[in-house]
């Protein structure tokens, strides 16, 4: 039942998300459902109708549309009853501390109020690097004379939307401040969530005294604390081609491994009378002091939520019991925090314990080797293999690329997690104590210098990394379907199981041929944003044609468009003055400000700030529309946009619409 309860919390949440729907005319619905569900339960016989079942689906759905529709618009909120397009004063309160870049510092922020009335929500907050003398901390309050943006939308096609990843979050505003219109306040109210970050920070400092590499005192700071800041990219980008960047965040592999060594350490204590009560009380308590230790981050406090009920399992002692609990602390955690469905983190953690849960007894099943190592190695293997199905369609949906030798990684590091998460537990605790020896920080670090060495070589075995795989939201659906199917027909080989798990792999192959059919039809040519530089992207088919006036400052740009459009092969090429497709005719302008040898063109695109007079310029070309990139000074842009605007010409700046997408038309 708490599994179908979760499922329909989680369909209202999603409903509730992009629906929009009001959530207080759904708490009418949930008051007037309770009373229902209490009599059809106590009338409804077990032959009949199943009336409860039926609105009980009903009332978990209204509950989740309910719980995300208070999270995104919560009492009070500043979006509701404030005008934002006044410059006000801001009472806000630090809550997440996000990684620095050397151009700015970004803050999460609770609103706490707005001019002279409270108010709710929470909203991100940016400074300029060299606008504060230290950082915020979690807890420090400040008042703020601004004005709110909206986050801005991508820029380029294809592109990481932060603007929705924030939304996702409940975030929906942005301040952009200086330190002349930001007053800090002395003496803010502490949270637990502060003082949990301050701690976590003092153990990091604490760590820093000592004698540890650069690159393995951040992996510790990670491995241990989820603090990642002082990761360099070089080193995270190894985990993450090695399948392996879950051990670098505090989640549900060391909070799972810190159960298993205490359900260990504590097991004498079931030979006492009330032990095992005892034993999950000390356990659970153990769990949530090292969340603490953690910092209270949402990943470490879902983690510990769900182990925590597992524990709970566990004293109880009936497997068949596994789904429900994971399921109740599911529900649990959606309920407090219903936007935590949207994170990557969420769905990954809770997809592999599924998984693990599911399919980890089958393949001990299948298999059980009467020689002790073989057993190991076995067990260990299944528990990744199991893991790995169960997070692959997300994890090709979000991150394109496959690591075919994640069980190398795990096979190497994951037997010795639990020690070097023991022994990093005692070299924190005596760091505290200003009582850690010079030998023991020489011994760690070795070990992490170790562990980094095995990564990095497992990550450059580079021809068993799959990368750049299309994978859209249909092939993740029809993805799981597939693995689902093929679980329980190596289960329980049966016709019917046989064709189901075939008409899986008939529609994702049937999708994937459809998408080629489409792409071969298509033909596209892109303006795009990119500072200091000009590039279109002409799209014919599968192939892909790249003019760029600086081939070497694409970043991201072309492989994301590349991935999302199943791009097979791809060319960089100089950029042209002058494109023809299909009747429709394109001019660059570039900083010589050279006319084109026709007077008539359809679009100017105008590049590198050309000294030019535009009021003359349109009056000769007479083109349809004004086009300005990256490439050129805002404040010649907006002189531009004047002028086109004086001769009722459109224009188009990439730097605030975003790319444009030029007009083909087909013969």
């Amino acid at each position: 039942m708490s599994v179908k309860l979760t499922l329909c919390v989680m369909a209202g949440i999603v409903l509730g998300f992009y629906g929009g729907l009001p959530p207080l005319s759904f708490l009418i619905v949930l008051l007037v459902l309770l009373p229902v569900l209490y009599g059809i339960g106590k009338k409804q016989t077990r032959d009949g109708f199943p009336f409860f079942e039926l609105f009980t689906a009903f009332f978990g759905i209204g509950l989740g549309v309910f719980v995300v529709g208070m999270a995104t618009f919560p009492v009070n909120s500043y979006r509701i009853d404030h005008d934002l397009n006044l410059e006000s004063t801001w009472h806000l309160k630090i809550t997440e501390r996000l990684k620095p870049n050397p151009f700015s510092q970004k803050y999460v922020a609770e609103v706490i109020a707005l001019d002279t009335e409270s108010a709710s929500g929470k909203i991100l907050l940016i400074l300029p690097s060299d606008s504060t003398d230290k950082s915020f901390k979690v807890d420090d309050e400040l008042l703020i004379l601004a004005k709110p943006e909206t986050v801005p939308p991508p820029l380029n096609p294809h592109q990481f939307d932060y603007k929705r990843y924030l939304e996702k979050q409940g975030i929906h505003h942005q301040i952009l401040a200086n330190k002349k219109v930001l007053v800090p306040i002395e003496h803010p109210s502490q949270t637990l969530l502060g003082v949990a970050s301050s701690f976590r920070e003092h153990i990091i400092a604490q760590l820093k005294k000592h004698d540890f590499g650069v690159q393995e005192v951040g992996v510790i700071q990670a491995l241990l604390l989820g603090q990642r800041d002082d990761i360099s990219e070089d080193t995270y980008n190894n985990y993450i081609n090695a399948g392996a960047v879950h051990i670098l965040a505090v989640s549900g592999l060391h909070v799972g491994i810190l159960l298993l060594l205490l359900q260990f350490l504590l097991s004498p204590l079931e030979r006492l009378r009330s032990g095992k009560t005892l034993k999950l009380v000390i356990i659970v308590t153990l769990l949530w002091a090292y969340a603490f230790i953690a910092g209270l981050s949402p990943s470490i406090i879902r983690a510990v939520t769900m182990f925590s009920f597992l524990a709970y399992a566990m004293h109880l002692n009936r497997p068949t019991n596994s789904f429900n609990i994971i399921a109740l602390s599911m529900l649990f955690i959606l309920l407090v925090k219903p936007l935590f469905l949207f994170q990557v983190g969420f769905q990954m953690s809770y997809a592999a314990v599924f998984a693990i849960v599911w399919i980890y007894p089958k393949m001990q099943r299948f298999w059980y080797p009467d020689n002790y190592f073989l057993q190991k190695i076995w067990q260990l293997l299944s528990v990744s293999v199991a893991a790995q199905l169960g997070v692959l369609p997300i994890s090709l949906f979000y991150f394109h690329q496959f690591p075919a030798l994640f069980f190398v990684a795990n096979l190497l590091i994951i037997p010795f997690l639990g020690l070097i998460l023991g022994f990093g537990i005692l070299v924190i605790f005596l760091a505290l104590m200003d009582a850690l020896p010079a030998t023991l920080v020489l011994v760690y670090d070795q070990i992490i210098k170790l562990m980094n060495a095995t990564v990095g070589w497992v990550a450059h075995q580079e021809e068993f990394i799959f990368k750049d795989i299309p994978f859209d939201a249909v092939q993740l659906v029809l993805g799981y379907v597939v693995v689902f199917a093929l679980v329980v027909f190596l289960s329980r080989p049966k016709w019917k199981l046989a064709m189901i798990l075939l008409l899986g792999f008939i529609g994702f192959q049937g999708w994937n041929l459809w998408n080629q059919v489409q792409i071969q039809k298509k033909e596209t040519l892109i303006l795009t944003h990119r500072s200091r530089n000009t590039v279109l992207l002409h799209q014919m088919g599968s192939s892909l044609q790249i003019y760029a006036a600086d081939s070497l400052n694409l970043g991201s740009l072309t492989k994301d468009y590349s991935i999302a459009e199943r791009v097979k092969n791809s060319r960089v090429e100089p950029l042209k003055n002058y494109y023809s497709i299909n009747q429709q005719t394109l001019y660059v302008m570039g900083s010589l400000a050279l006319y084109p040898p026709t007077s008539k063109i359809d679009y100017l695109l105008l590049t590198q700030s050309p000294k030019v007079n535009l009021e003359r310029v349109l009056d000769s070309l007479r083109p349809k529309m004004v086009l300005a990139d990256g490439s050129n000074y805002k404040s010649v842009v907006k002189r531009w946009e004047k002028t086109c605007k004086q001769k009722e010409i459109p224009f188009h700046y990439t730097g605030e619409k975003g790319f444009y997408v030029f007009i083909v038309e087909e013969d």
